[in-house]
This record gives C-alpha cells, sequence and structure tokens, in this order.
C-alpha cells in the first residue's frame, strides 16, 4: 500500500508548557559549497531549521571560514564538523543549548574515502536530544559496517532522544537503510510530507538521504521542502547536487 505525503504546511519551531520541544531539522548534502551558494543559503533560511546535518562540508583550505560564512547567510551558527569529521558537520539556530559536541573519525578503508560523523547533544526548552550527521561509503561492506557504528555512536551519547541523518549512499531496500530503519524510525516512511526523492535536483528519482529519529521522538512531517515557503525550485536545482531532507519533530521533555 503506497502512503500519500501530507500536504500544508510543517509545523513550526515552539516551546510547549510541559516543556517537550517542536524543532525543525534539516539534512543537506552541499558538495564542498562548489555550487551556488547564494541559493543553497537560501534554502537553509527559508527551512527556518532549528538544527542543520550538513555532509560534503568544506574540508580543505579555509574551511572553517567557509563554514561560518554560510552559517551567519542562513540563520544558523556552527556547532561543530566540517574537516575535522571528514565532512559531515552541524548547525544550529541560536534556540539550541549546546551541551556536548564531538566529531568522530570512523576506520580508514585504503583506497577509499575516510568517513566520519559529527555529534552533539543540544536542548530545546525541557528536551534533549542527541544530534547526528553522517555521509556513508559508496562501498556496500564498508557502508554496512558504517550503519553499525552510527548506532553505537548514537547509543553512546546517552541521550533521551536522538536524531540522526544524512547521505545514506543506498536507497531504502538496501542492507543498511533496513538496518537503521529497524532500529530507528525513518521519517518520511513515518510521516511523509513534501517530496520523497532527494537525487538528483534535476532528475528526482531515489531518495539515498534520509533523516532518522530514536523511539519516542514524534514525527510530524518528514520530507523534501519541494513547495515550502521560500524554497524555489531554482534555488533547489542550483544549490547542490542532492535535494534536503527536512523534518518536523516533537522531542519530549525530560
Amino acid at each position: 500500500m503506497s502512503i500519500s505525503p501530507t500536504t500544508g504546511p510543517l509545523p513550526a519551531s515552539r516551546t510547549e508548557a510541559d516543556g517537550s520541544a517542536v524543532i525543525r531539522v534539516l539534512s543537506y548534502n552541499i558538495r564542498s559549497l562548489r555550487d551556488d551558494t547564494t541559493a543553497l543559503a537560501r534554502v537553509i533560511t527559508a527551512c527556518a531549521p532549528d538544527l542543520v546535518l550538513l555532509q560534503e562540508a568544506p574540508r580543505f583550505f579555509r574551511w572553517r571560514k567557509k563554514l561560518a560564512r554560510l552559517a551567519a547567510a542562513s540563520g544558523q551558527v556552527l556547532l561543530t564538523g566540517g574537516a575535522t569529521a571528514s565532512g559531515p558537520a552541524l548547525l544550529c539556530s541560536l534556540r539550541a543549548r549546546v551541551e556536548h559536541t564531538e566529531d568522530v573519525l570512523l576506520p580508514l578503508t585504503p583506497g577509499l574515502h575516510r568517513r566520519g560523523f559529527a555529534t552533539a547533544v543540544v536542548r530545546f526548552g525541557g528536551a534533549r536530544v542527541g544530534v547526528l550527521s553522517c555521509h556513508l561509503s559508496l562501498q556496500k561492506d564498508e557502508r554496512r559496517h558504517q550503519g553499525g557504528m552510527l548506532l553505537d555512536r548514537l547509543a553512546a551519547l546517552d541521550t533521551p532522544h536522538a536524531v540522526a541523518g544524512g547521505d545514506l549512499n543506498e536507497r531504502p531496500d538496501g542492507r543498511t537503510f533496513k538496518r537503521l530503519a529497524a532500529k530507528l524510525q525513518d521519517g518520511w516512511a513515518v510521516a511523509p510530507w513534501g517530496g520523497e526523492h532527494t537525487s538528483t535536483p534535476t532528475d528526482p528519482h531515489q531518495r539515498i538521504d534520509a533523516l532518522f529519529a530514536t523511539p519516542g521522538v514524534e514525527i510530524l512531517g518528514c520530507g523534501v521542502p519541494i513547495g515550502h515557503p521560500g524554497v524555489s525550485e531554482a534555488d533547489l536545482r542550483a544549490a547542490t547536487d542532492h535535494l534536503p531532507v527536512l523534518a518536523a519533530l516533537r522531542i519530549p521533555a525530560v
């Protein structure tokens, strides 16, 4: 049975009277800022995220300055990651209270690109949440091992709730994607909203980017922000070679 995506606006960020928080989380492969960074900043700004999980962030000359400029241009601040995580990075809004950050380099397979995780623990109101951004391997066996390390690292954050996302380099029928979806909630599968396919912007035909949340997090909507106010198709095509994934999540208070 096919699931029709929810239409209408995605819930806005807010803190509830009981201390729980509705947050927006955006995952985006930005291809080392090699495309139209002005269009990219417009897309991020229009999505109004509280957390931004980046992949393929700049890793070389003046990479911190480039990430900081993107953050400033899109109403965010640089949280962690970049070269120190071999590509994944995290941005956040000023709404977040940061407890802890850690960049993790994964074991290097000779001849393949070094991979890593950007991780953090943050609070929104009375809600405490772990965050992880990843970009998994193109090689299926290495990718499978990295999926296991992702689950282990998420558990090691030792938070009551967590969100992970990124470029999985695999479709939902793949072994690693299925492994993650068996332990975590796949945002699009639980509460589809907007568009499904993330690759490529000019010919969206596959979902290889995803946002996941631990049990207990309520997923209010998740998908590619096609038709979202302020997000134009021209900007989505110009910004990078992936489409972003945007989710609204309700995080219980602790």
